[in-house]
């Protein structure tokens, strides 16, 4: 995609969600890491089911770990892998207390040394707790890079490199958001709306509807 089309792309996105959010509900930076471990392989909606009881009574890693990896189990047995990931969130929130003073870390690094935590992950907690202008890169965001021609690439990692390059510092903020968004709601793996499609005009998909 040329360099005029991409600032157009996403000015046009920004102009039709002016204020992008993340669909899952959290209440402080743990609360958002352990929401998206638990959403790997899972919807939003399911993990926001599992989570609203179980954050009104856990807030912290302190009481998840005296929650156990059994009572874990109990609020998020609807989860898909939930078995897995109670033991990754147990983990996680034990070496937060043993080599984070109980904080999240702020690094990239430091994330994806936590069990359960991959770079999108730690790309979407960075995004969203700390500011940081990183990209994650999920099916959704791969697949609109390639389908449109804004960033293509064989891989997820070279999808968010490629991203990085060419989306245009004041949009980095909220560009994920917005890919995810419109990868979930307008330009769908099956069918995408291409007659209601905001970004129709720059985007390069053979399949595009046109009537």
């Amino acid at each position: 995609m040329k360099k005029d089309h991409i600032e157009k792309f996403y000015s046009l996105l920004a102009a039709e969600m002016p204020e992008p959010k993340g669909e899952l509900d959290w209440i402080n930076s743990y609360t958002l890491l352990v929401a998206v471990v638990l959403s790997a392989q899972a919807t939003d909606v399911g993990v926001n089911k599992a989570t609203g009881p179980l954050f009104k009574k856990v807030k912290t890693p302190a009481a998840m770990v005296k929650l156990g990896e059994a009572g874990l189990k109990n609020f998020i047995k609807s989860i898909g892998l939930y078995n897995t990931k109670a033991k990754n969130v147990i983990r996680l929130s034990q070496i937060l207390l043993d080599e984070h003073g109980g904080r999240v870390p702020e690094t990239r690094d430091a994330l994806e040394a936590l069990p359960g935590v991959g770079r999108k992950t730690a790309n979407v907690v960075l995004n969203i707790a700390f500011g940081v202008p990183t990209i994650a890169v999920d099916t959704h965001v791969f697949r609109i890079s390639n389908r449109t021609g804004l960033a293509p690439g064989k891989t997820p990692l070279d999808v968010e490199k490629k991203l990085e390059r060419v989306t245009p510092a004041k949009w980095k903020p909220h560009a994920h958001h917005w890919l995810i968004l419109h990868g979930r709601y307008r330009c769908k793996a099956r069918k995408p709306d291409c007659l209601a499609c905001v970004v129709a005009d720059v985007c390069a998909f053979k399949g595009k509807t046109t009537l």
